[in-house]
């Protein structure tokens, strides 16, 4: 026998809300839960999809301006495998120039989460900007950042279709370091970075995933049990590299 729903219609700070019994609200959480387990799990598969990927080899000798120094590209691994780097919008053509930046670049490094949960995984993280270092310092510290944000040139943003041309003025690159070789892994802007921040978004853009035997991943990609590696900041055996 189906069970009829008693609907009372509110409307509620301009806005016309449907109040119902708790039981009834029981029932409709129960049907919400079932749907965003289901885009959870179709997002388990688009990371599988994205681990294999086919790579691209990075030409060029690319060159940064760190605070220790002119540094390669592969300097920035920190002697890690995987790199996730923000290519930040920082420039004369930001409004407030050059003491702030890109409001939205702004807002995806305010939600960036502790770096040690995402260095225990294997993968290093850095924001690179086309933008003299002197800037770039002073507005990390005005920003209250301590994330790596390095200078380039523009040649660099250009190998990773961060530009005038390809129409993207930010993004997010996966690059995998095999000794002095740098593959491109994945690439993505616009909407596509609103969630980016937390560790597993960390973990589910680069090669090897999150290491756990419950993910498809390529044959050979490192694994182990859930859960088990978790930690508290501060407290993983890998120590975060000192810049």
């Amino acid at each position: 026998m189906t069970q009829k729903t008693q609907t009372n219609t509110r409307r509620i700070d301009g806005v016309e809300r449907h109040i119902v019994s708790a039981e009834e609200w029981q029932r409709a959480r129960a049907a919400m839960t079932e749907k965003e387990k289901a885009h959870m799990k179709a997002g388990d598969r688009l990371a599988a999809e994205r681990r294999r990927m086919p790579w691209t080899r990075l030409e060029g000798a690319y060159a940064f301006e760190t605070p220790w120094g002119r540094a390669s590209l592969v300097d920035l691994f920190a002697e890690r495998k995987q790199l996730v780097l923000y290519h930040f919008m920082f420039g004369p053509a930001v409004a407030g120039w050059p003491d702030v930046g890109c409001p939205g670049c702004s807002l995806v490094a305010d939600q960036i989460g502790h770096l040690d949960h995402v260095h225990a995984r294997g993968i290093e993280f850095a924001m690179v900007s086309v933008a003299p270092l002197a800037d770039i310092e002073r507005c990390r510290k005005r920003m209250g950042w301590n994330l790596p944000w390095y200078s380039t040139t523009p040649d660099f943003p250009r190998a990773c279709d961060v530009s005038e041309e390809s129409g993207n003025s930010f993004g997010l690159s996966a690059l995998y370091r095999d000794g002095t070789d740098v593959y491109r892994t994945h690439f993505v802007a616009r909407r596509g970075i609103e969630a980016f921040g937390t560790a597993w978004s960390f973990h589910d853009l680069v090669p090897f995933g999150r290491q756990e035997t419950w993910q498809d991943a390529p044959e050979g990609t490192p694994q182990g049990a859930p859960y088990q590696w978790w930690r508290r900041h501060g407290e993983y055996a890998e120590p975060r590299p000192s810049r």
